[in-house]
């Protein structure tokens, strides 16, 4: 979806540049270039952008549900890995990087930070419009700034299986990539920020996917263009038109937080540790709420 909008936006900035309107490309280059850094700088969010009310329809077409199973303390920072990927992240985008699912009700104190690919803040325009709704790059640089330097009542939220995990996303399938993925734990020890699962039930029930076979040609150019490009081309079908999501709900369960204490290099023991604590508490709120999150008591949480 972004990724989309983003490429549109960037094929319009060139068009216009070859038309007797390229001074306004060619100044708006020049404050892109100007304002480079401030996506690793804390970004510059507006409530106005967050509270849009098409956010409200996209949120109720699905509909798209939050829920809390523990307090979040706003004196403490936190790292949210969030589960499944899917085709376009609808739980994660509608209930951190929009104010219309409650989140700020449901949790005072804490302000949810989306962190999404990087190369996505050097697509002109589409940049403005990611910034001013709070989303930040999923880059170290952007989220040391995040976690050290705009105190505390930080909630950074990761899609931890990427590109990849999108690659698995289909109905009735539950996988998260995340055996090899520890970068974010180590970053929760850096910074004493604690850890805290999510999983987004019916994520995967909103697009039909082809998925196309291990070694077979296709899937070999899906990995060369997400190595490439850092995000993976889905083959995939919707409801209407083919190309809008099923109508079907998503139930984005926040967890409870894991204590992570502040260790400024952390061993790889140390991290080996609190990723496999996460992965047990990820698979425990899978099985808790799944079969009241509409999935049946035979599901299971695969980790890949």
């Amino acid at each position: 979806m972004g990724t989309e909008n983003g490429a549109a936006c960037l094929l319009l900035m060139i068009y216009l540049m070859f038309t007797s309107l390229w001074l306004i490309p060619t100044l708006y280059f020049s404050w892109q270039i100007y304002d480079w850094h401030t996506p690793e700088r804390g970004g510059r969010r507006t409530k106005f952008v967050r509270n849009w009310e098409v956010w409200k329809h996209f949120r109720d077409y699905f509909p798209v549900k939050l829920v809390k199973t523990a307090e979040l303390n706003p004196s403490k920072n936190y790292i949210m890995g969030c589960h499944p990927h899917g085709i376009m992240c609808v739980g994660a985008f509608s209930c951190f990087s929009t104010d219309r699912d409650e989140f700020a009700g449901t949790f005072p104190g804490i302000r949810p930070v989306l962190a999404i690919l990087a190369g996505l803040f050097r697509l002109p325009l589409f940049r403005e419009y990611i910034l001013t709704a709070g989303l930040l790059p999923v880059s170290k640089e952007s989220l040391d700034y995040l976690l050290s330097r705009t105190g505390v009542g930080n909630a950074v939220v990761i899609i931890i299986g990427g590109a990849e995990e999108s690659l698995t996303s289909s109905p009735g399938v539950n996988t998260v990539v995340m055996k090899h993925r520890k970068g974010f734990v180590r970053l929760a020890l850096e910074h004493g920020a604690d850890l805290v699962p999510v999983y987004s039930f019916g994520e995967n029930e909103l697009f039909q996917q082809v998925v196309l076979s291990e070694g077979s040609l296709g899937r070999r150019l899906q990995a060369l263009f997400k190595q490439i490009m850092g995000f993976a081309p889905c083959l995939f079908t919707g409801g209407r038109w083919l190309l809008l999501p099923y109508r079907r709900p998503v139930t984005t369960v926040v967890g409870c937080p894991i204590t992570v204490p502040q260790v400024d290099s952390p061993s790889q023991e140390q991290v080996d540790h609190y990723h496999s604590l996460y992965m047990k508490a990820l698979s425990e709120l899978f099985h808790k709420h799944k079969t009241s999150c509409g999935l049946a008591d035979t599901h299971e949480l695969r980790f890949i």
